[in-house]
């Protein structure tokens, strides 16, 4: 018996000595493979500063250099040289007019997440998904978020020409929007419906909005509300932290809201519900769509996982990484994607988004849609007419019965409530 348990552990002392010599010799190729590169890098480094038309400062080819190496690895990651860094670091709320668009790069695209409603872009007709090919006239080829930013921002009062690609249609749309300075209302509705059915719709979310949201809840509970409707279309996120808030109103305390999982174990993080009194009762819907991003698809999908909501609408954006900025020696920083969320069923939301249990295109959507290509060109009259009429009558009655996802909530809820009293 001792023979065996020796030789036993010789042959695990063996096995653990190969792994490490492995995992040593892992490693000395990889370095060694870096080393060979960087070696690479400092001879075309040393070839341009030599043979180059111009004189270039090395500074000016490295800064380059960082630049193209952080975006080849996403859109989203980027090397900031101090003047960028330094503009990302100072406050400048309300001192520059915007537009009310959130953006990202997609498919190497400048892509707008989503208008804010009752900003600038909102009420010149931008719509989540189009994607931004000029600014200003000059081509957005390439850009970096931040440049993108740069260009969009600037003086109240002042326009900023866009040209759109929108995807339904297939063809470029010029825009001329006039900045604004941008004052968000987090809750932008609330009341109740009908039947007892309660709604809020939440555009984004910000250092009050859970505090805000928990107090409209409750005034609404004390209304007689008694099913739920949390419309997040077009809310392209925000503070994570409030969105945490937000989702943990209706789920059991200890349970897992998101996580984030990166290759350092540091990036790892978990979010847990923290409410001594959740609303898990109450029957709701959650309405979401493409312009749904970042902490409203967060919200969703973990309603959705505890099956404590339906999901109404379209697909979100899918909006799930986590960058974090690293600071330079010498001023400059590096924004580098480090994690990515996931639901509590470990469901990635990064590029796939929120899929609703029930799909619902809005009845507008499904029009634009479905409207015919002009054959030549004095059609394009009839359209304008038809658009303007089409106009007329929902200024006639902004009722939300128009609403086609809305009311698919509604019915939503309504056939949860019939099969619960069932059920008694």
């Amino acid at each position: 018996m001792l023979k065996k348990l020796f030789v036993g552990s010789i042959v695990f002392i063996s096995i653990f000595t190969l792994t490490s010599l492995a995992i040593s010799e892992l490693d000395k190729k990889n370095k060694d493979d870096l080393y060979r590169q960087i070696e690479l890098f400092s001879s075309s480094l040393a070839i341009i500063q030599s043979e180059y038309v111009d004189e270039v400062k090395p500074k000016d080819l490295i800064y380059g250099a960082l630049k193209g190496m952080l975006a080849s690895l996403d859109p989203h990651s980027q090397f900031m040289d101090p003047d960028t860094y330094n503009e990302l670091k100072v406050d400048t709320e309300g001192k520059f007019g915007g537009l009310g668009i959130e953006i990202t790069v997609k498919d190497s695209l400048l892509t707008v997440v989503t208008p804010i409603e009752d900003t600038p872009a909102w009420k010149a007709g931008i719509k989540a998904g189009d994607r931004i090919v000029k600014i200003n006239n000059e081509l957005t080829r390439d850009i970096t978020l931040t440049d993108a930013v740069k260009k969009l921002r600037g003086k109240a009062g002042e326009a900023v020409d866009l040209t759109i690609l929108r995807d339904s249609e297939k063809k470029l749309m010029d825009f001329k929007v006039v900045r604004d300075i941008i004052k968000i209302q987090d809750i932008k509705d609330a009341k109740i419906l009908e039947d007892g059915i309660g709604y809020v719709r939440l555009v984004e979310f910000r250092e009050n909005t859970a505090r805000d949201f928990d107090n409209t809840y409750a005034n609404l509970k004390k209304k007689g509300m008694t099913a739920f409707i949390l419309d997040l279309r077009n809310d392209p996120g925000g503070l994570l932290d409030n969105a945490v808030k937000v989702a943990e109103v209706f789920i059991e305390k200890g349970k897992l809201i998101v996580y984030t999982k990166g290759r350092d174990a540091t990036q790892n993080l978990e979010l847990f519900s923290h409410a001594d009194q959740a609303d898990l009762d109450t029957p709701m819907v959650v309405l979401i769509n493409e312009g749904s991003a970042s902490g409203s698809e967060i919200v969703a999908a973990a309603l959705q996982d505890y099956k404590r909501a339906i999901i109404v609408g379209k697909k979100s954006f899918g909006k799930g990484s986590v960058q974090t900025v690293i600071p330079l020696s010498d001023g400059s920083a590096l924004r580098l994607t480090t994690s990515k969320y996931f639901t509590p069923l470990g469901r990635v939301i990064h590029e796939k988004g929120v899929v609703p249990d029930i799909v619902v295109e809005n009845e507008k959507e499904q029009q634009e849609n479905s409207e015919e290509k002009l054959e030549k060109p004095q059609d394009i009259f009839m359209q304008i007419e038809k658009k303007e009429n089409q106009e007329k009558a929902v200024e006639a009655s902004p009722d939300y019965k128009n609403d086609r996802q809305l009311m698919s909530a509604i019915d939503a809820l309504k056939a949860v409530m019939v099969y619960k009293i069932g059920k008694k």
